[in-house]
């Protein structure tokens, strides 16, 4: 018997937009992450990329439960002594709103050159404007 594999056509993506004003952004970013890896699909396979595009708007109306808008701390590294960098989710969503709902979607995703891909369809703004309406966006409901 042989393993059935799906076809899978790059022309059939759909695109949907989620609106994060509200939103809790642990359960949303699990959310748009099974859109992008199409968990939400029955064709989904899990070394093949099968999800459609996400548009997520209200980035910095994100909210976050308990006290990790002041406690949580995002690190970077310059590769240089002393290039450690912390900032606080305030700080993050001060500058790059657009990078706290980036960074737990990251997270969720394989770690892997599938889950590269699957990160560029991702797209993060930090108003309610986007320039997708031309691929007619469907709106996605996530629980808030």
């Amino acid at each position: 018997m042989k393993t059935y594999l799906p076809k899978i056509d790059v022309d059939q993506r759909k695109w949907h937009v989620v609106d994060a004003d509200g939103a809790i952004l642990g359960r949303l970013a699990a959310q748009v992450a099974n859109v992008l890896r199409g968990k939400n699909k029955p064709i989904f396979t899990d070394h093949l990329d099968a999800g459609d595009f996400v548009v997520v708007i209200n980035a910095e109306k994100v909210v976050l439960t308990g006290k990790k808008e002041t406690d949580k701390m995002f690190m970077s590294y310059s590769g240089w002594k002393g290039g450690e960098r912390f900032r606080s989710v305030a700080e993050v969503r001060a500058k790059h709103p657009e990078r706290l709902v980036m960074h737990a979607v990251k997270g969720m995703i394989p770690k892997n050159r599938l889950g590269r891909v699957l990160l560029t369809k991702l797209k993060v703004y930090k108003g309610a404007e986007h320039p997708h309406s031309a691929q007619q966006p469907a709106v996605l409901a996530v629980a808030k």
